[in-house]
């Protein structure tokens, strides 16, 4: 027996390449014929499923979907405008600083969050509307619902749907509004914070700054002796150093109300680090102290009053802003356009549905009739025959029905 077998390996191998040629083209056909023995079948069982699916897609309620834009707030780049214009010359040596991120994505993940979603879930009432049992499940509902985009352009889209068009339409401008609510509750508390901070500060650099006029005078140098020192590049130094000061001071400011991730938080980090640049650049161009030690006390004395009096500046200047910024209802949403009731739905697409339906439908009865076909024949064949038993006591086994 396995003599003949070889013999017919061996006579398959040495047939004709035109005879091999017409087994593939045989087994072509035999595909061929598989497809057209279940035409029928193949043809009118897609088609079925396709109507069905058609059919039930008409007894899906229709969804509406409202979208609104609106141009997110200014507020927090003009803010850090603002704290990088109050150092006045020094504030041109910070402007190298990198750019600030588009905050579109700060504001889309504000809309997202736990505070603006329970606002919403309260005002709408949407633990009644989606049928949930927690707020938990509500937010994930909402969060199914809504979509939040920004566009290259520079505004944000927010798009909800809902069943009611008119539901749809007032929670897509709602987020907008408790948008707006939010700002300005942390505008105002930001504000209130910044302007707390800085007015002590300016209590403590008025004392020294006093202290330290005090000690100038004490000197007895006149003032004819400040025009033949080099009271520029003292000058200099000393601003450099209050610049510095005072930008520490800010962070640690900001790192009461903002994280350190933050735009505004990385653009005064990188404000601080050409401030610190410019300083040691201004401190080795400064003459040595050798040059100055005609005059004394005097120059030590002269540096600190010029030091005290530049932060006493900047921080007249930043509290200055933290009491406008207070003053503010806060940050301001241009809405370009207000969500509507949408006129048609958005889906479901009835004849979408029904095209896949029919094709997903046509690929597994093909793949249907081929694997019946192909275990058809293997029962033919005795060997076959044997290893499809062995697979069906190896998978009785499995699932423990051996």
């Amino acid at each position: 027996m396995s003599q003949t077998v070889n013999d017919n390996q061996s006579a398959e191998r040495n047939l004709p390449m035109g005879m091999q040629e017409a087994d593939d083209e045989i087994s072509l056909l035999d595909l061929l014929q598989t497809i057209v023995d279940n035409l029928r079948l193949l043809v009118l069982g897609p088609l079925a499923v396709g109507l069905i699916a058609l059919g039930y897609s008409f007894s899906i309620p229709p969804t509406y979907t409202a979208k609104m834009k609106f141009l997110p707030p200014q507020q927090q780049q003009s803010a850090a405008a603002s704290m990088l214009a109050s150092l006045g010359s020094l504030g041109g040596l910070a402007g190298v600083a990198g750019g600030i991120k588009n905050p579109a994505d700060q504001f889309i993940s504000y809309m997202k969050s736990v505070t603006i979603q329970d606002a919403l879930i309260e005002r709408f009432k949407l633990l009644e509307r989606y049928g949930a049992k927690t707020k938990t499940d509500a937010r994930l509902a909402l969060t199914g619902s809504v979509r939040a985009a920004s566009g290259k352009d520079g505004l944000i889209s927010v798009e909800v749907d809902d069943k009611d068009p008119k539901f749809a339409a007032d929670l897509a401008n709602a987020h907008v509004e408790e948008l707006g609510k939010l700002l300005g509750k942390l505008a105002t508390t930001e504000a209130q914070q910044r302007r707390l901070f800085f007015e002590n500060q300016l209590t403590l650099a008025r004392d020294k700054l006093i202290q330290s006029e005090i000690e100038l005078k004490a000197t007895g140098v006149s003032g004819s002796v400040l025009k033949s020192n080099p009271s520029s590049a003292v000058a200099a130094v000393a601003g450099l150093q209050a610049g510095v000061t005072a930008q520490e001071v800010k962070l640690g400011a900001m790192r009461g109300y903002l994280a350190e991730t933050a735009p505004e938080f990385k653009q005064a980090l990188n404000e601080l680090a050409n401030l610190k640049v410019q300083l040691a650049k201004q401190e080795k161009n400064t003459p040595a102290n050798g040059n100055l030690s005609a005059q004394g006390d005097y120059v030590s004395k002269y540096r600190e009053f010029k030091y005290n009096e530049a932060l006493f500046e900047l921080f007249a200047k930043q509290f200055e802003i933290a009491k406008v910024d207070e003053s503010r209802e806060g940050a301001v949403i241009q809405i370009l356009d207000a969500a509507q009731p949408p006129e048609r739905k958005s889906k479901p697409k009835k004849a979408l549905i029904a095209v896949i339906a029919t094709l997903v439908a046509g690929f597994a009865l093909l793949l249907f009739v081929f694997i019946r076909q192909a275990l058809k024949n293997a029962g033919k064949d005795p060997e076959s025959a044997d290893k499809l038993n062995s697979l069906k006591a190896s998978w009785q086994k499995a699932i423990g029905k051996a």
